[in-house]
């Protein structure tokens, strides 16, 4: 392995610590983040550190997830794993807290501090820096200070004078997880160990630590379920606690280390030994802001403000927080499967949150920490041996699930396609495969009907986008190793996304298994076919080939007009609520990550230079230096990346190509130290806040008109210099020749589409074909199969009076065939009601119980207990999670006419009406809403729902709408059954 001393690592950095003497750490402010959404978290750590020791102010609800948010006016304690910026909760492991007086082992609660341990302070007293944090606490009258090394914590307490001078070790502290075990073992007067085993979004975490203290513990006890023991010197349970306890004279300290390890007690205790071998608390936090001051200078910013500056470091030093190291410093770690292993040249990371990262962070980290970036690949690639596939979230070797793609592939072919390859590209492919050719999360109808079906999978949208990027990705390495039949294979999924798209509204959508549009379209709703977005936020969504999306929209200026259409948009959110969507500027979302490339998007369009006002206005006010300074969740450094490669000036719309998109440079001058002995500038002659536009450019001082850099450029040490100015040169990076990579070269015809829904009709309807590509002819079929240039030509509408599936194309010379459009219209039949002998209000239930994933999991079992209620109450359900419910009925129509169902349900729930499934809303997920069209004759008709619940909340509710009846829930008088 390589680097695993950190011993030596500090010496040797010592004596180069002067290539680096910038004094950039003064700029760093860990509290941008803590406010607002952020979820970051002040305290101490060193660049990719293992350790992440901070204060804890709350454990449960969103916005503490890292454990602290700067609304909160007192302290539970320091614990030493943390999360940065992410939107599930987890760690906070072993929370050491110093208290004098009274001992108390419950932290209290912010209403009653005094309850507990818990200690009020104020933000005036605290102070935090790049690998340093300190505070007093009022009630105590202590001040406490943190430092780090890579694997172990250091504390410095300044007491005052106290007979009763306590440190309070408690395992049972944890964010939003639950301790399933843990032990404490007091082996000596200065020396503590033991682990905690815990169960939270990592599903099965063990941390081994072992405490050291300065000076020897007068007294020391445990305590189990909150009963004391003193002298005791072990305690192994759920809900295990620890002290110590000193008399203090005024200002003295005591000074606690603390090592950790996911291997084993003595890996915590080398981890210790080697990386803190004495007690000079100040030469270690020197040491770690050193470390600080190394990785950060690798990029030099110099003019722009000084909450310019303030906001571009500190945004580069959160990108240094995850993916974090998780061995020991002899190279031993926990995989995927539990076991431990001994790392290979190379150094094993954990705090995957891939989704994000692979957009901006890792594209940031083949620029100026190539070879750690290659260490996190071979990292994934370990996963992949002991779990199976390739991580999708991963948290300390256990996969989360959350979230959505196969997005280690961009990682994986970002670094392989830019030349960085010392691992092993073969088992890399293998893997990719793996991921792309499973029958899961949506991606069985993928593979079979070139999209993700909305009945079948929740996220349908987002998922086909998002699946066919990955497979480009695939199919790229694929071209670049020689591999023929993979390429075509993967070439054609990459072009899935054509096939949501919708040319009568400019949207991508939701499309059911039978090729017809889910109905009832908002774009500015947030529902089940988007992950943490609506339709505005995904429809832009093809990093590879926005040549094709042009295509789509009929051309450049029309995908320039669409870009402006979204920035300039109602900001108003509907549907579902979700926090994620924050920092709106239209309904651009900056504070989430499917919209980080669209301001670039205007370099593929004949208007570059409004790529140049947008990013610039982003910069400007997505990006502060106070504590609610990000406008959504950091997310382990992709909301700080997409800062710091835009105030470079510019930006990787497409991991997995070698360019970089130009934006507008926010500083006078950057300056990249590649680590190879070159440098690569970029120089903005004039910038400032009113000039940022660019009116002409320079490569190695020859005139460049192209909108984008290549990865050559910069590793090679190239310089660029912008000339700036307070108006767009409407010429510069114009035309084809200059544009961006796209993975479709030539252009093709939009799909044709019908002006008006006739998806379901009374008596007629209209067929009236359109696409959005000028000059072009449409071809149509009605007999199933597939149109081509020598099919019916659509010369004007014509009418249908009985259902139809009408298929189109068009075609146009020069360009290539549109994507296949099926238009399905139904004439819909009325359903004829039932006779009941004796109704009477309310349904009948079965209760199920079982880990489900879809709601026919348990159409074959045997249900454990049945009864009626009057209308879909869950309350008979006999625990929280893991059960299911079949509902059956029959709800009184009013009124013959079309009714619209509705199914709002955390997790899966599925409606049948007269035995027809008309709501398709199955799969785990969280409340989300579909729905399903029917007519209807007056009278009874049969009802059916199937609900299971998953885990982590569940509810349903089902609404309906129809002649003279707004959406509402169907009320109990509706619901009937068969009296005996």
């Amino acid at each position: 392995m390589k680097k695993n001393c950190f011993g030596i690592y500090i010496l040797l950095l010592a004596g180069c610590f002067n290539l680096y003497a910038q004094n950039v750490t003064k700029y760093v402010n860990p509290f941008i983040g803590t406010g607002g959404h952020g979820h970051t978290f002040p305290g101490a750590s060193v660049p990719f550190g293992m350790v992440q020791l901070s204060p804890d102010t709350d454990i449960e609800g969103w916005d503490w997830c890292s454990g602290y948010h700067t609304s909160d006016n007192s302290i539970m304690g320091f614990s030493h794993t943390h999360l940065s910026g992410t939107g599930g909760a987890d760690y906070g492991d072993v929370l050491l807290m110093p208290t004098i007086g009274e001992l108390k082992i419950i932290p209290g609660s912010k209403t009653n501090p005094d309850e507990g341990y818990r200690s009020r302070f104020t933000h005036k007293n605290e102070k935090a820096e790049a690998g340093y944090y300190s505070v007093i606490l009022d009630d105590y009258k202590i001040k406490a200070e943190l430092t780090a090394t890579t694997r172990a914590g250091f504390h410095k307490y300044t007491f005052p004078e106290s007979k009763n001078s306590n440190i309070i070790i408690d395992l049972k502290h944890g964010i939003s997880d639950r301790t399933v075990e843990s032990y404490i073992d007091f082996v000596s007067t200065t020396q503590v160990e033991g682990y905690r085993r815990s169960k939270g979004w990592a599903n099965d975490q063990i941390l081994y630590f072992v405490i050291k203290f300065s000076k020897p513990f007068e007294s020391f006890g445990t305590a189990i379920d909150e009963k004391i023991s003193a002298s005791v010197k072990d305690a192994k349970g759920e809900n295990v606690k620890g002290y110590v306890r000193y008399k203090t004279s005024e200002g003295e300290q005591v000074l606690v280390k603390v090592g950790i390890s996911a291997v084993s007690i003595e890996g915590a205790r080398k981890n210790l030994d080697a990386e803190i071998a004495n007690w000079n608390f100040d030469k270690t936090r020197n040491e770690a802001e050193q470390m600080w001051e190394k990785e950060l200078g690798k990029i030099k910013v110099e003019g722009g403000t000084t909450e310019q500056k303030t906001v571009f470091y500190t945004a580069l030093f959160h990108t240094m927080i995850h993916p974090n190291i998780f061995m020991d410093v002899d190279g031993q770690f926990r995989d995927m499967d539990n076991k431990i292993y001994q790392a290979k040249n190379f150094n094993y990371y954990t705090v995957y949150s891939l989704w994000d990262t692979y957009r901006a962070l890792h594209p940031l980290f083949t620029l100026i920490e190539p070879e750690r970036d290659v260490d996190m690949i071979k990292t994934l690639l370990a996963k992949y041996e002991t779990g199976g596939l390739l991580p999708v979230w991963e948290l300390s070797s256990n996969e989360t699930g959350t979230m959505i793609g196969y997005h280690s592939i961009p990682v994986i072919v970002d670094a392989f396609m830019k030349g960085l390859r010392n691992f092993d590209v073969e088992k890399a492919f293998t893997a990719m495969k793996r991921s792309a050719d499973m029958n899961h999360l949506g991606l069985k109808t993928y593979k079979e009907l070139n999209y993700v079906a909305s009945d079948s999978e929740h996220e349908s949208v987002s998922k086909t986008l998002e699946y066919s990027y990955d497979d480009w990705c695939i199919a790229m390495m694929a071209k670049e190793l020689g591999k023929e039949d993979d390429y075509e294979r993967f070439y054609k999924r990459a072009m899935n996304y054509k096939n949501l798209f919708d040319g009568y509204n400019g949207f991508m959508r939701g499309k059911k298994s039978d090729g017809t549009w889910v109905p009832l379209f908002n774009p500015y709703a947030v529902t089940r076919d988007f992950t943490e977005a609506n339709s505005w936020q995904y429809s832009l969504y093809v990093p590879h080939d926005v040549n094709g999306l042009k295509s789509l929209y009929g051309g450049g200026d029309k995908l320039a007009k669409k870009l402006d259409e979204t920035f300039e948009a109602d900001s108003k959110l509907e549907g579902k609520q979700q926090s994620d969507i924050s920092g709106l500027i239209g309904q651009y979302a900056h504070g989430n990550e499917p919209s980080h490339h669209m301001a670039y998007l205007y370099n593929f369009t004949p208007e570059p230079w409004k790529t140049q006002k947008w990013v610039h206005n982003i910069m400007d006010n997505m990006y502060t230096a106070l504590p609610d300074g990000l406008s959504g969740n950091e997310d382990c450094g992709q909301m700080s990346a997409w800062l710091v490669l835009s105030a470079m000036g510019f930006y990787q719309v497409c991991p997995g190509t070698d360019e970089y998109v130009i934006g507008t440079p926010l500083f006078e001058k950057v300056t990249i130290d590649n680590g190879n002995g070159k440098k690569f500038v970029v120089e903005a002659h004039g910038v400032s806040s009113k000039n940022i536009y660019i009116q002409s450019v320079k490569l190695n001082d020859v005139s460049y008109n192209k909108n984008f850099i290549k990865y050559d450029n910069i590793m090679n040490g190239a310089k660029i210099i912008f000339e700036m100015g307070d108006e767009p040169n409407k010429n510069w990076g114009t035309g084809k020749e200059n544009q961006p990579y796209s993975f479709s070269q030539i252009d093709f015809v939009s799909t044709p589409y019908q002006k008006s829904d006739i998806t379901y009709f009374e008596n007629s309807a209209v067929v009236d074909l359109t696409t959005r590509t000028v000059g072009a002819e449409i071809r149509y079929t009605l007999d199933g199969s597939e149109p081509d240039g020598h099919s019916k030509l659509f010369s004007g509408p014509f009418q249908l009076t009985e259902s139809a599936i009408i298929k189109a194309k068009a075609f146009k010379g020069g360009m290539d065939p549109s994507p296949l459009s099926l238009i399905e219209a139904n004439k819909l039949i009325y359903f004829e009601p039932e006779s009941l002998q004796k109704p009477v209000n309310g349904i009948n239930y079965e209760y199920y119980e079982g880990t489900f994933s879809s709601v026919f999991d348990f159409a074959s079992s045997k249900a454990l207990k049945s009864g009626s209620l009057k209308n879909f109450d869950l309350s008979p359900a006999e625990k929280e999670d893991h059960y299911g419910f079949k509902f059956t009925g029959y709800v009184k129509i009013p009124k013959k006419g079309f009714y619209q169902f509705y199914t709002l349900s955390d997790d899966g729930s599925v409606l049948f009406i007269d035995d027809k499934q008309i709501v398709g809303n199955d799969g785990s997920h969280g409340a989300l809403e579909a729905s399903g069209l029917i007519a209807l004759k007056e009278g009874f008709h049969r009802l059916t729902l199937l609900y299971f619940e998953d885990y982590e909340g569940n509810s349903i509710e089902v609404k309906f709408e129809g002649p003279e009846i707004e959406k509402q829930a169907i009320p109990d008088s509706m619901l009937f059954c068969e009296g005996e």
